[in-house]
């Protein structure tokens, strides 16, 4: 069901008492974080169809005989494949900007709210519950019709999940200004900084240390 202006604006955090630590991630931060800004010098995960479709499936947002039948459909319809690719590049910038600015305006929020039920609203299917084979169940959208309807529905429903428990507080960027990488702070004092401490958080200390260096007599 498409989320609502007005359920996005509830679910603000600025309007919730703090609620349980969040976990480490979001399927949808991990898509924003393909993006050219984030990869860079590495450059954008989602360069083809095929790479979209490759990325999906190690995310576990497809599986394996989905992935197949997706990927002989692209074959025969290209030119469908190759405007997948474009939408969830589309999609993708919005929740970049969701993931950076969505805590800070109802504008960007309310974008992205529209962006999100314009996903949700564009595919037909049936919603599921699968067991995963290392245990545990998991949702699952099953499309009909369209091959590559309902791709970016574990995407939009993860930013919508994101909206709805309020979590935007704790999205945020990394510091350091050399990395555009976005993540969920899991943290339970909310005060965690870096992507990553073994690469952004261990520079910004070395940066650190080399400062105090040159300034010490």
């Amino acid at each position: 069901m498409p989320v609502s202006l007005s359920d996005a604006r509830r679910a603000d955090s600025r309007d919730r008492p703090p609620g349980p630590v969040p976990p480490r991630t979001r399927l949808w931060l991990d898509f924003v974080n393909t993006d050219a800004a984030a990869q860079s010098p590495g450059g954008d995960l989602l360069r083809d169809f095929e790479s979209l479709l490759s990325w999906f499936k190690e995310h576990g947002a497809v599986d394996d005989e989905r992935a197949a039948g997706i990927r002989r459909r692209a074959v025969l319809q290209p030119a469908a494949a190759a405007a997948t690719l474009v939408d969830a590049r589309r999609v993708r910038a919005a929740l970049r900007v969701l993931a950076e600015k969505g805590n800070l305006t109802d504008r960007v929020r309310d974008d992205a709210v529209l962006e999100i039920n314009r996903v949700l609203g564009r595919s037909a299917g049936t919603r599921r519950l699968d067991a995963r084979a290392e245990g545990g169940y998991a949702r699952a959208f099953v499309p009909t019709g369209d091959a590559f309807a309902g791709l970016m529905i574990p995407i939009v429903e993860s930013a919508a999940d994101s909206l709805v428990e309020g979590e935007l507080a704790r999205v945020r960027r990394c510091a350091d200004p050399r990395c555009h990488r976005v993540f969920l702070d899991g943290t339970k004092n909310g005060l965690r900084r870096w992507c990553d401490m073994g690469t952004c958080g261990n520079r910004a200390k070395a940066a650190r240390h080399r400062a105090r260096t040159v300034t010490r007599p």
